[in-house]
Formats: structure tokens, C-alpha cells, sequence
């Protein structure tokens, strides 16, 4: 039978144990369902897509507004206009419009489990780490360098913070690889593309209580 807690090391900003955390395995230690995953990562994607794709049809082309050449005589196929789709630059046919909806839903109850999923292979890999907290006390990119380096998170990291946080979010903007989102905008295609995933004691309780 399967722990129903997980323990995971809390570390400060020297990268120091100070404690642990314990959650709940319900969130952290599920039977991980890659199908679900996968279907989350595809909606997150399709309704991240501009559907700004478009194509000119033949009443928008520049040109045809004259006969080519008359109807009969000449020897070739007739033609009534240059904008014609048989045309070079004439127009497109069946061509996207602009207006196409690439939009795609899922239930919240298999979004739960393809969350839980990603956070278990995440734990199981030991690619979690939990912080004491992440405030600074000023704006500055090498404070976030530093601590970063000292809990050896490595480049592609999610920090998942609870609230606001302006002093963080502005430190690591400038960082490549380094994306903070909130506990309430938690995707599982950010969790899965991450290396370390990154919580304080506070917001990884705060993702563990909305997903129980």
C-alpha cells in the first residue's frame, strides 16, 4: 500500500536544509496516467495558437478586372478573369481565413489528474524543490542567480509562487529559462517542460489543497 504522505527537503537561501514538508500522495504520489497528460499538453498548446493564418480569395486579389482575351479564336481556354484560382497569383481557394477556432476544452477532473501526474513524475525524479520562501530585499537578477546556483536548480526552472511577489518576478525576469508563474496558473505543459520545479512551503501546500 502506498505512503499517504510524501516527504520533501525544505531548503533556505544558502541551499541548506532547514526541514522537511510533508504531502499528500494523493497529489504527489499518484499512479501517474500519461494519456491524460498528453491530452492536457495538446488543449494547453491548441489554445495557445494564433489563428491569424490567412490567405487572399479571389475577390481580394489585385488584377482581373478585365477579360484576358476574347471569348473565341484565339486557340486557348477561355478565361474571364486573372484572378481566377488557376492562376498564378490568382486566388486561394479552400485557404485559411483568419477566423479559424483551433480551441479545445477538457473536464476539470481529468485536468486534476494529468496535474497530479506531472507533479508525481516530478517528485519521483526528485525534480521538486521546496523553499523557505522567496523574498528579496531588493530588485536585483543576481540575487535570484545566486540562490538558484545554491539549491542547484538547474536552467529550464518553474517557480511557482503563492501571491504576489513583485521583488522575485522582477529579479528574474532577465533569466533564460527561468519562468514564475502562480499557484492558480499551474499548467501541466509548464510542469513537464521544466527541470526543477520550484515551490516555497506556502504555495506548495496551496497547489496541494486545490488538488485533493
Amino acid at each position: 500500500m502506498a505512503a499517504k504522505r510524501v516527504s520533501l527537503k525544505v531548503l533556505n537561501h544558502a541551499g541548506e536544509e532547514t526541514g522537511k514538508v510533508m504531502v499528500s500522495a494523493e497529489v504527489f504520489g499518484v499512479e501517474v496516467n500519461e494519456q491524460v497528460m498528453f491530452d492536457a499538453v495538446q488543449v494547453y498548446q491548441s489554445n495557445m495558437r494564433q489563428a491569424t493564418a490567412k490567405t487572399l480569395t479571389r475577390a481580394e486579389v489585385s488584377g482581373g478586372g478585365k477579360k484576358p482575351w476574347r471569348q473565341k479564336g484565339t486557340g486557348r481556354a477561355r478565361a474571364g478573369s486573372t484572378r481566377s484560382p488557376l492562376w498564378r497569383h490568382g486566388g486561394i481557394v479552400f485557404g485559411p481565413t483568419g477566423e479559424q477556432n483551433y480551441k479545445l476544452s477538457m473536464n476539470k477532473k481529468a485536468h486534476k489528474l494529468a496535474v497530479k501526474s506531472a507533479l508525481t513524475l516530478k517528485a519521483q525524479a526528485k525534480d521538486i524543490i521546496v523553499l523557505e520562501n522567496l523574498e528579496l530585499n531588493e530588485v536585483k537578477t543576481k540575487l535570484v542567480v545566486s540562490l538558484l546556483a545554491n539549491i542547484n536548480a538547474k536552467r529550464k526552472s518553474l517557480v511557482v509562487i503563492d501571491g504576489d511577489n513583485d521583488a522575485f518576478v522582477l529579479s528574474a525576469r532577465n533569466i533564460p529559462g527561468v519562468i514564475v508563474t502562480t499557484t492558480n496558473n499551474l499548467s501541466v505543459y509548464d510542469i513537464l517542460n521544466a527541470d526543477s520545479l520550484i515551490f516555497t512551503s506556502a504555495s506548495i501546500k496551496v497547489v496541494e489543497g486545490g488538488l485533493k
